[in-house]
C-alpha cells in the first residue's frame, strides 16, 4: 500500500516532513495539555508491536502470494538484489508518512468519537487518494479500502502506531524488493525475486500488483475478522 508521488529522490521525505510538521502544529494549537500520539513509547514496547506488525504483514503478503503461484502460471526468478537505497528514499519514508496522515491525529480524534466512523471513512480516504496509482484497478481500490481498514484495526490492537508501521512496511516491503510484485503499481528498481506474470488480472493483480488480485481480497478480509475477533477479546488497558 504505497501512494505513488512524482518520481524524484526526496518526495517521500517530503511529505514525511510536511505531515510530521502539520501534526506538531495541530497538536501544539489544539491539545495544548498533550495528545498520546502511541509513537513516543519505550523502546522495548515499540519494538515488540513492530516486529508484531512485520510478521503480520509478511504472513498475509505471502500467503497471497503462494495462492498466486498455485492458481495461476505466476512464477519468480532470481532478481539483482535487495534495493537497500530505495528502501531508506521511498519505502520506510512513505510508511511513516502515511501511517501519520492516516492513523494519527485525525484518525485518533475520529476514534475517540465514534471508533467505526474512523475506521472506514479514513480507510475510505486512504483508498481515494491511490486514485491515480499506476494501473489501478477496481479490485486493487477495493482491496487498498480493505487494507485501510487493517490498519485502523491494527491501531485499535495497542491504540499506538507501532503495530501498523510494522505490517504496513512488511507488506510493502515483501511484496516488491522481496518478491518483486508492484507495490500499488510502484514497480522497484530491483529485488531479490522477479515475478513473471502468467495469468488473468483479477488472480494475478497485473501490473498494480498482489494488491489487484481477489487472492490477496480473501487474505485481507479473513486478517480483518480475525483482528475484529482479537480486539474485542482485549478488555484491559493496554500497556504504556
Amino acid at each position: 500500500m504505497l501512494l505513488v508521488w512524482v518520481r524524484f529522490p526526496y518526495a517521500q521525505w517530503l511529505g514525511l516532513i510536511s505531515v510530521s510538521v502539520a501534526t506538531t502544529l495541530s497538536l501544539l494549537i489544539w491539545e495544548r495539555q498533550g495528545w498520546d500520539l502511541g509513537l513516543f513509547v519505550p523502546p522495548a514496547v515499540a519494538l515488540r508491536e513492530f516486529l508484531l506488525g512485520s510478521a503480520w504483514g509478511a504472513i498475509l503478503i505471502s500467503s497471497a502470494a503462494l495462492l498466486i503461484v498455485w492458481t495461476t502460471g505466476v512464477h519468480h526468478e532470481p532478481g539483482r538484489g535487495f534495493p537497500w537505497p530505495e528502501l531508506v528514499a521511498i519505502f520506510l519514508p512513505a510508511v511513516f508518512h502515511e501511517e501519520l496522515l492516516f492513523r494519527g491525529y485525525l484518525f485518533q480524534k475520529l476514534y475517540r468519537w465514534k471508533r467505526w466512523v474512523a475506521i472506514l471513512g479514513i480507510g475510505f480516504l486512504f483508498a481515494a487518494l491511490h486514485l491515480n496509482n499506476s494501473a489501478v484497478s477496481t479490485i486493487g481500490l477495493a482491496n487498498i479500502f480493505i487494507g485501510g481498514i487493517l490498519l485502523g484495526l491494527a491501531y485499535e490492537r495497542f491504540e499506538r502506531l507501532w503495530f501498523p508501521i510494522g505490517l504496513h512496511l512488511a507488506w510493502n516491503v515483501v511484496s516488491g524488493p522481496l518478491l518483486g510484485h508492484e507495490v500499488s503499481g510502484y514497480a522497484s528498481m530491483q529485488s531479490v525475486l522477479v515475478e513473471v506474470d502468467q495469468g488473468p488480472v483479477w488472480l494475478t493483480g497485473g501490473e498494480f500488483g498482489i494488491e489487484g488480485s481477489v487472492w490477496m481480497t480473501a487474505v485481507e478480509l479473513g486478517a480483518v475478522a480475525l483482528l475484529i475477533w482479537l480486539n474485542r477479546t482485549r478488555r484491559r488497558p493496554v500497556e504504556r
